[in-house]
């Protein structure tokens, strides 16, 4: 039996705020600064491009020092957050996947018709490279319901979101009032990153999870699953 060649990346890259080490993603090795800005707008260090003062990645390995706005780290650090396993890869976050921490917003838009949503699939996966070439990575893609504004692959789904809401805060592209697409299940994490980043709605050929429904209900997102399919299944906000 010969085995498979196909494989994807795996790198460990760090990230320090004002000096203080944040993080550590187990990640695919691309569009690297991307992924650091988008984490920090998830995570709220920033909430736009003016809050990064500086941003320096490191010559000998994989990982950057980030220089934050004060302010923003005090924000961030009096929101008293609880480390918790995310479900998507199981690494230690310090994102906060409770629902009562999410401020109830009114509704943000609606996603396209069903034909539309399966036309902005098939772009994706036509334009995922390395899902093509080997079936183990995740996408994501920003979109204004219409096209891709911005793209992104990783071998964890919650990287490739942070990579397009990272890519459209250093190009200070709009996201608020946007569409997301993601080729894996909506969990919490996503949805609270969504809410964070002010998306409208959040698509996926798989499905939600019961307490991204819950962050999506207080935030005002809609969230799709199944699709691709010809009936996709909208999950609304209460009016």
């Amino acid at each position: 039996m010969q085995a498979d060649s196909a494989a994807v990346e795996e790198w460990p890259v760090w990230l320090q705020v004002n000096g203080d080490p944040v993080v550590t993603w187990m990640c695919t090795p691309d569009q690297l600064e991307e992924l650091a800005v988008g984490w920090l707008h998830g995570e709220g260090y920033i909430a736009s491009l003016d809050d990064l003062l500086k941003l320096r990645p490191c010559a000998p390995d994989l990982g950057f020092w980030a220089d934050v706005k004060p302010e923003r780290v005090a924000l961030v650090k009096g929101e008293n957050r609880k480390s918790v396993l995310a479900s998507g890869c199981g690494a230690v976050t310090t994102m906060l996947a409770d629902p009562h921490s999410v401020q109830h917003t009114p509704a943000r838009g609606e996603p396209p018709a069903a034909e539309g949503l399966r036309a902005l699939f098939k772009t994706l996966f036509a334009t995922g490279t390395r899902y093509n070439e080997t079936g183990g990575i995740h996408a994501a893609a920003l979109t204004d319901g219409a096209d891709l504004l911005f793209h992104a692959e990783d071998i964890g789904r919650h990287n490739a979101v942070d990579k397009v809401i990272g890519a459209a805060v250093l190009g200070r592209t709009p996201i608020v009032g946007r569409g997301l697409l993601v080729t894996g299940r909506i969990s919490a994490e996503l949805a609270f990153k969504a809410s964070r980043a002010g998306l409208a709605w959040v698509a996926t050929p798989s499905v939600p999870s019961t307490l991204a429904l819950t962050i999506a209900q207080r935030s005002g997102m809609v969230l799709v699953g199944r699709a691709v399919s010809g009936t996709p299944h909208l999950h609304r906000p209460d009016a």
